[in-house]
């Protein structure tokens, strides 16, 4: 392997058939597969959280390897991999109508797609194609509502205003729900339900936080009876989180920013958990990258709101997070970049060619993995 192997992005590639994309969710929330992995010992995996009682951080012992190292269950099977005193955490961001169908002035399609709000009552967005949003130009939106693109921002993202009526007229009249760009369809009725959580609350995302979505009502209900404590904060998942690293060297990827909120319930579930000697399970890659973020060395979480940027590669330590729940991510994305930082590459890469062998659904509305 050239010298710098671990930082080549052409190291975090997988063959897919396109055929296990899942477009459509499974027939009933929650019966989705399970894949099990077991964190290998290769040498690149990040470290997980040290001592329970107050020694000194390091890394934390490797659970016992199953043999084979893969186990291949159903989601409904989770509750039983969890102990009590474990500490469960949830994104509860849900997904907005934020992609407008318009019409540019000469009848031509465009559309935006909105990310988030400025204090000024404008919002920042993204859209195509890019000459229908230069300064100046309008896209009509039905309704007598026009959204009018006032400056070009970093990364070819736009600051819009809205004319004739607000963002959320706007999104009543002309939004969608913005499926991710490998399902190759509209969005439906069923979409509406099955991509959001069974517990999202508030709208502020442009992505579902997806290993969320096989959640029941039912399956966390269970998981409470076990003992194990649940626990909520919410990132609002931008357009970033489907953005390929096309730089030959993944640490000179630039990360767009995701706005988040800890509550300070949190700060105190974590602590207690710790506390007890239980673990720390995060329910998607987006609550790995915001606990990770607001936490200071020792793993004390620091509540409130705040932004975060940081990008989990291989070599990352990890501060908070000891168990991970997430779906099948896309080659050469961050979110496989932190995988492979929890898991170890050699071990993510044959865990997905597992997945691959044993027809696994991927992405989104496809199936997920634990990794204990």
């Amino acid at each position: 392997m050239p010298d710098d192997g671990p930082r080549r992005t052409a190291d975090y590639d997988y063959p897919l058939p396109p055929e296990l994309i899942a477009q459509h969710p499974p027939r009933e929330r929650g019966e989705s597969r399970l894949l099990v992995v077991a964190r290998g010992d290769d040498g690149e995996r990040g470290t997980g959280n040290g001592e329970r009682d107050g020694g000194e951080v390091g890394p934390a012992p490797l659970s016992p390897l199953p043999s084979p190292p893969f186990r291949d269950l159903r989601f409904a099977d989770l509750p039983s991999l969890l102990s009590p005193g474990d500490l469960l955490v949830l994104n509860t961001t849900r997904v907005r109508h934020a992609r407008l169908l318009g019409t540019r002035p000469s009848g031509a399609p465009a559309e935006v797609l909105l990310i988030h709000p400025e204090a000024d009552g404008s919002w920042v967005a993204i859209g195509k194609p890019g000459r229908a949003l230069r300064p100046g130009k309008r896209i009509a939106l039905g309704g007598g509502i026009e959204v009018e693109t006032v400056a070009v921002l970093e990364e070819g993202e736009r600051r819009v205003r809205f004319v004739g009526g607000s963002a959320d007229d706007a999104m009543r009249v002309a939004g969608q729900l913005p499926l991710p760009p490998y399902i190759d369809r509209a969005p439906t009725d069923e979409d509406e339900d099955r991509y959001q959580t069974v517990f999202a609350e508030r709208e502020g995302s442009v992505a579902a936080p997806t290993a969320g979505l096989h959640f029941t009502p039912e399956l966390l209900t269970e998981i409470r009876a076990r003992g194990v404590d649940v626990g909520r904060l919410d990132l609002e998942v931008g357009p970033g989180t489907f953005k390929p690293v096309e730089e030959d060297d993944w640490s000179r990827h630039p990360m767009h920013p995701e706005r988040y909120d800890i509550p300070a319930g949190l700060v105190d579930q974590v602590a207690a958990a710790r506390s007890r000697g239980g673990k720390v399970w995060a329910v998607g890659t987006t609550v790995v990258r915001a606990l990770e973020t607001a936490a200071v060395e020792d793993g004390t979480l620091r509540p409130g709101k705040g932004e975060t940027r940081l990008l989990i590669a291989p070599g990352y330590r990890f501060r908070v997070v000891d168990r991970l729940v997430t779906n099948f991510h896309l080659p050469r994305s961050t979110l496989l970049l932190l995988v492979a930082a929890f898991l170890g590459r050699e071990r993510m890469l044959d865990a997905y060619a597992h997945a691959v062998r044993e027809r696994y659904r991927f992405y989104s509305y496809g199936d997920a993995m634990v990794i204990l």
